[in-house]
């Protein structure tokens, strides 16, 4: 939570995922330490993704629910900007990178204004190899932050241009989104929440495996 002062209250879990158990619970406890209650909100920050589908799903319906019942606007963040926002004092192209599973990563580049960051390009799924093939083509060097780097840190670290982000950076903090946010409300650069959208980089696991189960299924050679 953040008002004029700056962030007055926050709530962070990095750990587990029940995402649905514990979200209203931790709005609960962050009005409460805050001092505000829901009916004064101006508006709702949302982090749109990419990650992980359930965990986007249930911030963002929760997130559009509660605007819709207090009537205010909201504000969407990625994840990659806010990584990117937690190292933005650097002169390196931001590779900002989120582990994806199934052997993918999420990525996208950044470049530091000094107090915050701007995209230098759109964000992508893919494998490490093409996260770096894509750091490669560019010629600069990278500062790479997020859960993906942790992950494949030994796939990366070997890389002459790439530098690699320390592990207190892997997750997108609630305070550098809420920063964003109130930086872009105060231009007005709200959405009804009717019109956010999740970024979706590639298909839910469920609908991938969907597809895969309506396959038709291989010849088999007859005798």
């Amino acid at each position: 939570m953040i008002g004029s002062d700056g962030v007055i209250a926050a709530f962070e879990a990095t750990r587990g995922r029940h995402h649905a158990e514990i979200v209203m619970p931790a709005i609960e406890f962050v009005c409460r330490n805050g001092g505000v209650s829901v009916d004064e909100l101006s508006a709702i920050a949302v982090d749109i993704g990419p990650g992980l589908f359930t965990g986007m799903r249930v911030g963002l319906a929760t997130g559009q629910a509660m605007a819709q019942a207090l009537d205010v606007p909201m504000v969407a963040v990625t994840s990659l900007e806010t990584l990117a926002y937690s190292v933005r004092h650097t002169d390196a192209v931001i590779a900002s990178v989120v582990d994806a599973r199934k052997g993918q990563v999420f990525y996208g580049f950044h470049h530091a204004t000094g107090d915050g960051v701007v995209s230098a390009g759109e964000p992508r799924a893919g494998s490490v190899a093409d996260l770096i093939a894509a750091i490669e083509d560019r010629g600069q060097r990278a500062l790479c932050v997020g859960d993906g780097t942790v992950r494949y840190r030994e796939d990366l670290a070997g890389h002459t241009l790439i530098d690699v982000a320390d592990r207190h950076h892997a997750y997108p903090s609630v305070h550098n989104l809420a920063i964003i946010a109130m930086r872009r409300a105060l231009r007005e650069q709200w959405s009804s929440p009717t019109d956010i959208r999740a970024m979706y980089l590639r298909a839910p696991d469920a609908e991938i495996n969907w597809s895969t189960r309506d396959s038709p299924p291989p010849a088999v050679a007859q005798p």
